[in-house]
C-alpha cells in the first residue's frame, strides 16, 4: 500500500502539515480580533446618535440691558395722555393716570418732569416704557421646583432607574440663570421641558415695577434698580436649541396692557446671544443697549422695521434715536 502512494506525497503531506497548524491557530487568534474591530468601526459610523456634539453656548453678554427712559419736546395742543399714547403706545394712561386719583396725576408729573395741568409748547419732558419686558440669556446654573414635594411612604422602596432625574417644572420653578460672570438672576418658568443645569436659556421676562404707596398699577420700572438678584417671571422660555411652545407668551403675564396697547416696549442688547436670537433685524452695532417697541401679532412680539427703536446714551442716562 505504501509503494503504491507516490514517494513526493509522502514527503508534502508532512509539510503541509506542519505549515497548516501553526497558520490555523494563527489566523483563528488573529480573526478573533479584527472582526470585533471591524464590526465596531462600521457600528461608530453608522450610529448617528454617538457622534453628535452638543450645540456650543453663545459667549456670555459684555453689556447687559439697561432700564431707562426717553426725552421728548412737547408740541402744540399735547397734554400728558397724548404724549403717552402716541409717543409711548400707552393708550390706557387715561386709565391708569386718571384726575379720578389726584396721587396717579402728580406721580405721573413727577416722572415727566413737568406739571401735566401747565404743559406749554417746547417743553422737554420724560417718557418712561409701561410694563417694559426686558430680553434674557445665559446659562442655567440652579433649578428650584415651586411645588411641594410629594409625600411618599415607608418603608421606601428603592428602584433602579436609569433615566436622568429632572425637576418637573409644569408647576413653575425658579430657575438661577447666570448672564455674565458678575450677575446672576431669578426666573420662574412653567414649562414642561426637561431642564438640566448648564442648560442655555433664552427668555423675555416682565421687569418688577417700582413700588409706589397707594398706587398698585404703576406702570414703570425702577431706573436704578440692577438686573442682579432680581426675580422675573419668563414668557417666550427656550433651553438650549428647544423652544417651549406651550410656555406662557408675555400678554399672558399680568398685570401688562399688551394686549390694549399692540405690543410692548422690550430692553435689550443687540448681538448673537442677545436680540439677534429672535430675529429683530436693528441695524446697530453689537452690544448696543436698546428700548425697542415690539407689535402683538397673534400673541408673538415682532420688530417691524420703521418702529421706534432707541440707543442708551451713558453720559445722558437716557434712550436717544439712532
Amino acid at each position: 500500500m505504501l509503494h503504491s502512494i507516490p514517494w513526493k506525497l509522502l514527503v508534502i503531506v508532512p509539510i503541509l502539515v506542519i505549515l497548516a497548524i501553526p497558520t490555523f491557530i494563527y489566523g483563528a487568534h488573529a480573526g478573533s480580533n479584527i472582526l470585533p474591530s471591524v464590526t465596531s468601526v462600521f457600528y461608530k459610523l453608522s450610529n448617528i446618535s454617538n457622534m453628535a456634539t452638543p450645540t456650543p453656548h453663545p459667549a456670555f453678554a459684555t453689556v447687559l440691558p439697561q432700564v431707562g427712559s426717553i426725552h421728548t419736546t412737547v408740541s402744540d395742543g399735547d397734554s400728558c395722555d397724548s404724549l403717552l399714547a402716541y409717543r409711548m403706545h400707552m393708550y390706557s394712561s387715561s386709565q391708569v393716570f386718571s384726575d379720578a386719583n389726584p396721587d396717579t396725576v402728580k406721580q405721573l408729573s413727577n416722572d415727566v418732569g413737568q406739571d401735566c395741568h401747565r404743559l406749554q409748547p417746547d417743553m422737554t419732558v420724560t417718557l418712561s416704557p409701561q410694563y417694559p419686558l426686558v430680553a434674557i440669556s445665559g446659562v442655567l446654573t440652579k433649578i428650584a421646583a415651586m411645588t411641594a414635594l410629594q409625600v411618599l411612604p415607608t418603608p421606601l422602596i428603592k428602584v433602579q432607574s436609569t433615566d436622568e432625574y429632572t425637576p418637573d417644572c409644569s408647576g413653575g420653578c425658579m430657575l438661577t440663570i447666570r448672564m455674565n460672570p458678575e450677575v446672576s438672576l431669578h426666573l420662574t418658568v412653567h414649562t414642561e421641558l426637561a431642564l438640566h443645569p448648564g442648560d442655555w436659556i433664552w427668555a423675555q421676562a416682565m421687569l418688577p415695577r417700582k413700588s409706589i404707596p397707594g398706587f398698585g398699577n404703576y406702570p414703570y420700572a425702577d431706573p436704578h434698580s440692577s438686573l442682579n438678584n432680581l426675580s422675573l417671571r419668563a414668557c417666550d422660555f427656550q433651553a438650549n436649541d428647544t423652544h417651549d411652545d406651550n410656555s406662557q407668551v408675555c400678554s399672558q403675564l399680568d398685570p401688562n396692557t399688551i394686549d390694549i396697547d399692540g405690543g410692548s416696549w422690550l430692553f435689550g442688547v443687540t448681538g448673537s446671544n442677545a436680540l439677534d436670537h429672535w430675529r429683530y433685524k436693528i441695524s446697530a452695532p453689537a452690544g448696543t443697549q436698546v428700548l425697542v417697541w415690539l407689535t402683538d401679532s397673534n400673541g408673538t412680539l415682532t420688530y417691524h422695521p420703521g418702529d421706534p427703536v432707541y440707543r442708551y446714551d451713558a453720559a445722558s442716562h437716557l434712550y436717544v434715536n439712532f
